[in-house]
């Protein structure tokens, strides 16, 4: 296939393709994002959105950077103003050699100063200058995103660079680097890419949490440290992922809330299952058995400071919160002593569309812990009784109806004679466990327990 084959680049005769999408064709992968560096590119871009029906977008109006957005909103490109004299000078300005290959769109032809398309054949990720990590700092943490995407290696000298200007990484905005933690997580290789970020003393200027986590020891549950457990849990994702039936792979590859797909997402949950172990550390029983009592709780809580921090959009904390505080959940069900399709209804109705991410999450941390006191047999008997609930979920999930609205908050506030206020969301959580129980059936049923309800 050529490069011009493509549906949008075949209209196209002028400036030059770089950065990712041409990185991307060369390794075979499907790209949707073009980046076109050309002179004159705000009047370029301006013309070009309005020939393919595109929306017009400035993103830097001080660089020069635009953005076409196209009308089935999945495929856009980048209108970069070209730096230098020309494309070489341009390229030389970029971050890796495998980022500064251009495709001259007139001659249609490679251009490629810097050794870009050997080192992708090499899987090699080399910087080209070190001034340029001071020029943006933000490439150092796509140093480590382009390791997880591609599964690249780094040329020798590389780490010792990015450790160099590691805390530069304070300065970029948060907004951009929550785009790349998104976009690392995203790859295949994301915990092999932690455990570099760990080892070079990264993760913890993006993640300062991992401080704290690192001082927890192995213990008799757990044959790893808890920075490297919870590293593992995110490779057990990325294994339960890739072994993952067509049905579960669409579900975690869907886009519900912040331009990500969900797989991203449960792999933040998984790196930070463990957030609250550090504040609920005791030590009983003569120095053997450790203790972290309420820390899926409390880790819930010391996530969503961090995550908005770091720009996470609401619903995104919402999400991984959840996962954090219900990490636990799914095995406590499936060890009630008598299990059975009532119980399981129960989760699933309290989990709603988030069933398949708890379970999976709950299954890499059941196989990330391998203590002395964990025989085989426990962790068999857990993930057989995981795989039950989920094989339960899925048999039943087309046919599974939302919990009908009784009663309304409106309704609820007449009742009670009470205003919108944390009582009122109190009294609608509990009367959706009552619903789930099911202790409530009917409007007349909710209606009593609303007047019943002890404020």
């Amino acid at each position: 296939m050529n490069i011009k084959d493509d549906f949008i680049l075949k209209n196209i005769n002028e400036g030059y393709l770089v950065g990712g999408s041409v990185r991307d064709f060369l390794t075979g992968k499907i790209f949707y994002d073009r980046d076109i560096a050309i002179k004159g590119a705000e009047e370029f871009a301006k013309q070009l959105a309005q020939k393919l029906k595109g929306v017009f977008i400035v993103l830097d109006d001080k660089n020069k950077i635009y953005r076409i957005v196209l009308p089935d909103k999945l495929n856009y490109l980048d209108i970069s103003e070209l730096r230098g004299a020309n494309i070489e000078e341009d390229l030389k300005k970029r971050d890796f050699t495998i980022n500064a290959i251009a495709y001259d769109l007139n001659e249609n032809k490679f251009i490629d100063p810097l050794g870009g398309m050997e080192d992708i054949k090499s899987e090699i990720i080399k910087a080209i200058e070190e001034e340029n990590f001071v020029e943006d700092p933000l490439r150092i943490l796509r140093a480590y995103r382009f390791m997880a995407t591609t599964g690249f290696e780094f040329e020798k000298s590389l780490a010792s660079v990015l450790k160099k200007y590691s805390q530069l990484l304070n300065n970029p905005a948060k907004e951009r680097i929550h785009d790349e933690i998104m976009k690392l997580f995203g790859g295949k290789q994301t915990a092999k890419t932690l455990l570099k970020m760990y080892e070079d003393k990264i993760l913890e200027i993006i993640f300062p949490c991992v401080k704290d986590i690192e001082k927890i020891p192995p213990n008799s549950h757990h044959h790893l440290d808890l920075i490297h457990h919870v590293i593992e849990t995110v490779r057990q994702i990325e294994i339960q992922y890739e072994e993952a039936e067509e049905k579960i792979k669409e579900h975690l590859n869907s886009i519900d809330f912040g331009g990500y797909p969900r797989i991203n997402h449960l792999k933040i949950a998984g790196f930070l299952h463990d957030i609250g172990k550090p504040s609920t550390w005791t030590i009983e029983e003569n120095g053997k058995r450790h203790r972290f009592i309420k820390h899926d709780i409390i880790g819930s809580e010391l996530a969503v400071p961090l995550l908005r921090k770091l720009k996470f959009s609401n619903k995104q904390i919402d999400y991984i919160t959840e996962m954090v505080k219900k990490h636990i959940y799914p095995s406590n069900v499936i060890s009630a002593p008598d299990v059975d399709d009532k119980i399981m209804m129960r989760y699933i109705r309290k989990m709603e569309n988030n069933v398949i991410d708890n379970i999976v999450l709950a299954k890499a941390d059941r196989l990330s812990a391998r203590g002395e006191d964990i025989t085989k047999a426990m962790i068999d008997a857990n993930i057989n009784g995981l795989n039950h609930l989920l094989k339960f979920y899925l048999e039943i999930k087309d046919s599974l109806k939302p919990l009908p609205k009784l009663i309304d908050g409106k309704e609820i506030m007449a009742i009670k004679c009470i205003k919108q206020s944390p009582i009122l969301g109190k009294i609608i959580n509990d009367l959706k466990e009552a619903q789930i129980s099911g202790e409530i059936l009917t409007k007349e049923d909710a209606e009593k327990f609303v007047k019943n309800y002890s404020l």
